[in-house]
Protein backbone atom coordinates (compact mmCIF):
# COMPACT_ATOMS: atom_id res chain seq x y z
CA UNK A 1 0.00 0.00 0.00
CA UNK A 2 1.27 3.46 -0.86
CA UNK A 3 2.22 5.51 2.22
CA UNK A 4 3.99 8.42 0.52
CA UNK A 5 1.73 9.85 -2.19
CA UNK A 6 -1.71 10.67 -0.75
CA UNK A 7 -4.10 13.60 -1.04
CA UNK A 8 -6.03 15.25 1.76
CA UNK A 9 -8.56 12.42 1.62
CA UNK A 10 -5.77 9.88 2.17
CA UNK A 11 -6.20 8.49 -1.34
CA UNK A 12 -3.18 7.26 -3.29
CA UNK A 13 -2.18 9.67 -6.08
CA UNK A 14 0.69 7.62 -7.57
CA UNK A 15 -1.13 7.01 -10.83
CA UNK A 16 -3.10 10.20 -11.27
CA UNK A 17 -4.04 10.57 -14.93
CA UNK A 18 -4.09 6.84 -15.61
CA UNK A 19 -7.21 4.72 -15.63
CA UNK A 20 -7.33 1.22 -14.24
CA UNK A 21 -7.60 -0.08 -17.81
CA UNK A 22 -4.28 1.59 -18.65
CA UNK A 23 -2.44 -0.03 -15.75
CA UNK A 24 -3.75 -3.57 -16.05
CA UNK A 25 -2.28 -5.70 -18.88
CA UNK A 26 -4.65 -6.98 -21.54
CA UNK A 27 -4.16 -10.30 -23.29
CA UNK A 28 -3.45 -9.82 -26.97
CA UNK A 29 -3.22 -12.42 -29.71
CA UNK A 30 -0.63 -12.13 -32.49
CA UNK A 31 -2.63 -12.40 -35.70
CA UNK A 32 0.03 -11.53 -38.28
CA UNK A 33 3.82 -11.21 -38.45
CA UNK A 34 5.69 -9.43 -41.26
CA UNK A 35 9.44 -9.72 -41.60
CA UNK A 36 10.43 -6.17 -42.56
CA UNK A 37 14.22 -6.58 -42.46
CA UNK A 38 16.64 -9.24 -41.19
CA UNK A 39 16.22 -7.89 -37.64
CA UNK A 40 12.83 -6.11 -37.64
CA UNK A 41 9.40 -7.74 -37.52
CA UNK A 42 5.98 -6.08 -37.41
CA UNK A 43 3.51 -7.81 -35.11
CA UNK A 44 -0.23 -7.37 -35.58
CA UNK A 45 -2.13 -7.75 -32.30
CA UNK A 46 -5.86 -8.24 -31.67
CA UNK A 47 -8.01 -8.72 -28.61
CA UNK A 48 -9.01 -12.41 -28.14
CA UNK A 49 -12.56 -11.54 -29.21
CA UNK A 50 -11.25 -9.53 -32.19
CA UNK A 51 -10.68 -5.82 -32.73
CA UNK A 52 -8.24 -3.50 -30.98
CA UNK A 53 -7.10 -3.79 -27.39
CA UNK A 54 -7.62 -0.06 -26.74
CA UNK A 55 -7.67 3.32 -28.46
CA UNK A 56 -4.51 5.43 -28.81
CA UNK A 57 -3.16 8.60 -30.43
CA UNK A 58 -0.28 8.92 -32.95
CA UNK A 59 3.05 8.75 -31.12
CA UNK A 60 1.85 6.95 -28.00
CA UNK A 61 3.49 3.77 -26.69
CA UNK A 62 2.43 0.55 -25.01
CA UNK A 63 4.09 -1.95 -22.69
CA UNK A 64 4.45 -5.38 -24.25
CA UNK A 65 5.11 -8.31 -21.93
CA UNK A 66 5.91 -11.97 -22.38
CA UNK A 67 5.13 -13.41 -18.94
CA UNK A 68 8.14 -15.15 -17.47
CA UNK A 69 10.52 -13.40 -19.87
CA UNK A 70 10.37 -9.60 -19.61
CA UNK A 71 8.44 -6.51 -20.69
CA UNK A 72 9.35 -3.38 -22.60
CA UNK A 73 7.92 -0.16 -24.02
CA UNK A 74 7.32 0.02 -27.78
CA UNK A 75 5.76 2.55 -30.13
CA UNK A 76 2.34 1.73 -31.50
CA UNK A 77 3.07 1.93 -35.21
CA UNK A 78 -0.45 1.56 -36.60
CA UNK A 79 -2.67 4.61 -36.99
CA UNK A 80 -5.59 5.28 -34.62
CA UNK A 81 -7.74 5.41 -37.76
CA UNK A 82 -7.23 1.64 -38.06
CA UNK A 83 -10.12 0.23 -36.05
CA UNK A 84 -9.34 -3.46 -36.61
CA UNK A 85 -5.95 -4.05 -34.94
CA UNK A 86 -2.74 -2.50 -33.59
CA UNK A 87 0.79 -3.08 -34.83
CA UNK A 88 4.26 -2.91 -33.31
CA UNK A 89 7.48 -2.90 -35.37
CA UNK A 90 10.18 -4.42 -33.17
CA UNK A 91 13.92 -4.57 -33.77
CA UNK A 92 15.75 -7.58 -32.36
CA UNK A 93 18.29 -6.14 -29.93
CA UNK A 94 18.02 -7.89 -26.54
CA UNK A 95 16.50 -10.64 -24.41
CA UNK A 96 12.85 -9.59 -24.77
CA UNK A 97 13.03 -8.71 -28.45
CA UNK A 98 14.95 -11.91 -29.20
CA UNK A 99 12.09 -13.87 -27.60
CA UNK A 100 9.41 -11.83 -29.39
CA UNK A 101 11.06 -12.68 -32.70
CA UNK A 102 10.55 -16.39 -31.95
CA UNK A 103 6.77 -16.04 -31.46
CA UNK A 104 4.28 -17.27 -34.04
CA UNK A 105 0.82 -16.24 -35.22
CA UNK A 106 -1.67 -17.32 -32.58
CA UNK A 107 0.68 -16.81 -29.64
CA UNK A 108 -0.55 -14.63 -26.74
CA UNK A 109 1.25 -11.65 -25.22
CA UNK A 110 0.09 -9.02 -22.75
CA UNK A 111 -0.15 -5.32 -23.58
CA UNK A 112 -0.92 -2.33 -21.38
CA UNK A 113 -1.35 1.24 -22.42
CA UNK A 114 -1.52 3.63 -24.08
CA UNK A 115 1.23 5.66 -22.42
CA UNK A 116 2.75 9.08 -23.00
CA UNK A 117 1.68 12.08 -25.04
CA UNK A 118 1.20 12.25 -28.78
CA UNK A 119 2.09 14.25 -31.86
CA UNK A 120 -0.37 17.20 -32.02
CA UNK A 121 -2.11 15.99 -35.17
CA UNK A 122 -5.42 17.67 -34.43
CA UNK A 123 -4.02 21.01 -33.27
CA UNK A 124 -0.52 22.26 -34.20
CA UNK A 125 -0.04 20.03 -37.25
CA UNK A 126 -3.48 20.57 -38.75
CA UNK A 127 -3.36 22.62 -41.95
CA UNK A 128 0.44 22.58 -42.02
CA UNK A 129 2.95 21.29 -44.56
CA UNK A 130 4.75 18.36 -42.93
CA UNK A 131 8.28 17.06 -43.37
CA UNK A 132 8.94 13.64 -41.81
CA UNK A 133 12.60 12.65 -41.36
CA UNK A 134 13.36 9.11 -40.21
CA UNK A 135 16.30 6.75 -40.00
CA UNK A 136 16.12 2.96 -39.64
CA UNK A 137 13.64 1.73 -37.04
CA UNK A 138 12.98 5.43 -36.29
CA UNK A 139 10.25 5.20 -38.91
CA UNK A 140 8.17 3.15 -36.45
CA UNK A 141 6.83 5.98 -34.25
CA UNK A 142 6.33 8.23 -37.29
CA UNK A 143 4.39 5.62 -39.25
CA UNK A 144 1.27 6.08 -37.09
CA UNK A 145 1.38 9.84 -37.76
CA UNK A 146 1.99 9.45 -41.48
CA UNK A 147 -0.93 7.05 -41.92
CA UNK A 148 -3.14 9.26 -39.75
CA UNK A 149 -2.33 12.20 -42.02
CA UNK A 150 -2.96 10.12 -45.16
CA UNK A 151 -6.31 8.92 -43.77
CA UNK A 152 -7.24 12.56 -43.05
CA UNK A 153 -5.51 13.97 -46.14
CA UNK A 154 -7.73 17.06 -46.56
CA UNK A 155 -6.71 18.36 -43.12
CA UNK A 156 -3.01 18.77 -43.99
CA UNK A 157 -0.86 20.47 -46.59
CA UNK A 158 2.01 19.05 -48.59
CA UNK A 159 3.76 16.02 -47.06
CA UNK A 160 7.42 15.07 -47.59
CA UNK A 161 8.92 11.91 -46.14
CA UNK A 162 12.71 11.56 -46.01
CA UNK A 163 13.65 8.06 -44.93
CA UNK A 164 16.98 6.28 -44.96
CA UNK A 165 18.74 3.22 -43.62
CA UNK A 166 22.06 1.41 -43.83
CA UNK A 167 20.98 -0.58 -46.89
CA UNK A 168 17.92 -1.25 -49.00
CA UNK A 169 17.43 -4.46 -47.00
CA UNK A 170 17.09 -2.41 -43.81
CA UNK A 171 14.27 -0.14 -45.00
CA UNK A 172 11.19 -0.81 -42.85
CA UNK A 173 7.63 -0.86 -44.23
CA UNK A 174 8.95 -0.73 -47.81
CA UNK A 175 5.84 -2.42 -49.26
CA UNK A 176 3.53 0.14 -47.62
CA UNK A 177 5.82 2.99 -48.67
CA UNK A 178 5.69 1.94 -52.32
CA UNK A 179 2.06 0.86 -52.53
CA UNK A 180 0.42 3.54 -50.37
CA UNK A 181 2.62 6.50 -49.46
CA UNK A 182 4.19 6.98 -52.88
CA UNK A 183 0.78 6.77 -54.55
CA UNK A 184 -0.98 9.30 -52.32
CA UNK A 185 -1.56 12.72 -53.85
CA UNK A 186 0.48 15.48 -52.25
CA UNK A 187 2.85 13.01 -50.56
CA UNK A 188 6.47 12.85 -51.75
CA UNK A 189 8.76 10.09 -50.51
CA UNK A 190 12.56 10.49 -50.64
CA UNK A 191 14.49 7.29 -49.90
CA UNK A 192 18.22 6.95 -49.33
CA UNK A 193 20.71 4.32 -48.16
CA UNK A 194 24.11 4.88 -46.58
CA UNK A 195 26.23 3.07 -49.17
CA UNK A 196 25.94 1.96 -52.77
CA UNK A 197 24.23 -1.38 -53.26
CA UNK A 198 23.72 -3.53 -56.32
CA UNK A 199 20.22 -3.05 -57.70
CA UNK A 200 19.58 0.19 -55.81
CA UNK A 201 18.78 3.09 -58.14
CA UNK A 202 17.76 5.64 -55.51
CA UNK A 203 19.81 8.17 -53.58
CA UNK A 204 22.96 7.11 -51.75
CA UNK A 205 24.02 9.12 -48.72
CA UNK A 206 23.24 9.79 -45.09
CA UNK A 207 19.82 11.17 -44.15
CA UNK A 208 21.02 14.59 -42.84
CA UNK A 209 23.06 15.24 -45.99
CA UNK A 210 20.21 14.15 -48.26
CA UNK A 211 17.74 16.33 -46.36
CA UNK A 212 19.96 19.37 -46.84
CA UNK A 213 20.35 18.61 -50.56
CA UNK A 214 16.57 18.33 -50.95
CA UNK A 215 16.11 21.65 -49.20
CA UNK A 216 18.81 23.48 -51.13
CA UNK A 217 17.49 22.16 -54.46
CA UNK A 218 13.96 23.29 -53.65
CA UNK A 219 12.51 19.77 -53.71
CA UNK A 220 11.44 20.34 -50.13
CA UNK A 221 10.39 23.80 -49.03
CA UNK A 222 10.66 24.88 -45.41
CA UNK A 223 8.22 27.76 -45.22
CA UNK A 224 6.56 29.45 -42.27
CA UNK A 225 3.76 26.89 -42.56
CA UNK A 226 6.07 23.85 -42.31
CA UNK A 227 6.45 21.53 -39.33
CA UNK A 228 9.18 18.86 -39.21
CA UNK A 229 8.94 15.54 -37.35
CA UNK A 230 12.22 13.70 -36.76
CA UNK A 231 12.97 10.24 -35.38
CA UNK A 232 15.96 7.94 -35.61
CA UNK A 233 19.29 7.15 -33.96
CA UNK A 234 20.52 9.98 -31.67
CA UNK A 235 23.51 10.75 -33.91
CA UNK A 236 21.20 11.07 -36.93
CA UNK A 237 18.84 13.37 -35.04
CA UNK A 238 21.80 15.55 -34.00
CA UNK A 239 22.90 16.13 -37.59
CA UNK A 240 19.33 16.45 -38.92
CA UNK A 241 18.69 19.24 -36.42
CA UNK A 242 21.92 20.93 -37.54
CA UNK A 243 20.82 20.66 -41.19
CA UNK A 244 17.39 22.10 -40.40
CA UNK A 245 19.01 24.95 -38.48
CA UNK A 246 21.25 25.74 -41.48
CA UNK A 247 18.09 25.95 -43.61
CA UNK A 248 16.52 28.42 -41.21
CA UNK A 249 14.08 26.07 -39.46
CA UNK A 250 13.51 27.07 -35.84
CA UNK A 251 13.36 24.40 -33.14
CA UNK A 252 9.81 25.32 -32.15
CA UNK A 253 8.76 23.88 -35.51
CA UNK A 254 10.46 20.52 -35.01
CA UNK A 255 9.09 17.55 -33.05
CA UNK A 256 10.98 14.42 -32.05
CA UNK A 257 10.68 11.48 -29.66
CA UNK A 258 12.83 10.46 -26.68
CA UNK A 259 12.12 6.80 -26.07
CA UNK A 260 15.25 5.47 -24.38
CA UNK A 261 15.19 4.31 -20.75
CA UNK A 262 11.41 3.97 -20.42
CA UNK A 263 10.63 1.13 -18.04
CA UNK A 264 7.46 1.37 -15.94
CA UNK A 265 5.37 3.69 -18.12
CA UNK A 266 3.84 5.63 -15.24
CA UNK A 267 6.70 7.77 -13.92
CA UNK A 268 7.37 5.72 -10.78
CA UNK A 269 10.63 3.86 -11.43
CA UNK A 270 12.51 7.07 -12.30
CA UNK A 271 14.55 5.39 -15.01
CA UNK A 272 13.46 7.88 -17.70
CA UNK A 273 13.69 10.96 -15.48
CA UNK A 274 15.53 13.91 -16.99
CA UNK A 275 15.42 17.12 -15.00
CA UNK A 276 11.79 17.79 -14.10
CA UNK A 277 10.46 15.54 -16.88
CA UNK A 278 9.62 11.87 -17.15
CA UNK A 279 9.84 10.67 -20.75
CA UNK A 280 7.07 8.10 -20.24
CA UNK A 281 4.62 10.72 -18.91
CA UNK A 282 5.75 14.08 -20.34
CA UNK A 283 6.92 12.50 -23.61
CA UNK A 284 7.85 10.58 -25.59
CA UNK A 285 6.98 13.39 -28.03
CA UNK A 286 8.82 16.66 -27.41
CA UNK A 287 9.16 19.88 -29.35
CA UNK A 288 12.87 20.46 -29.92
CA UNK A 289 13.02 23.80 -28.12
CA UNK A 290 11.60 21.96 -25.09
CA UNK A 291 14.44 19.43 -25.33
CA UNK A 292 16.95 22.29 -25.18
CA UNK A 293 15.54 23.27 -21.79
CA UNK A 294 16.31 19.83 -20.33
CA UNK A 295 19.60 19.05 -18.52
CA UNK A 296 22.36 17.67 -20.74
CA UNK A 297 22.14 14.20 -19.26
CA UNK A 298 19.96 12.22 -21.67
Amino acid sequence: MCTEHKNENHECTCHTGYTLDTLIPKVGIITDIREETPDVKTFRVNAPEGGKLFEHLPGQCAMICVPGVSEGMFSITSSPTNKEYQEFSIKRCGMLTDHLHTLQVGDPITVRGPYGNNFPVDTVLKGKDLVFVAGGIGLAPLRSVINYVIDNRADYGKVDIVYGSRSADDLVQLKEIRELWMKTEGVNVHLTIDREQEGWTGNVGFVPTYLKELGESGQIEFGVNTISLVCGPPIMIKFVLAALKDMGVSKDKIYTTLELRMKCGVGKCGRCNIGSKYVCKDGPVFRCDEVDELPNEY
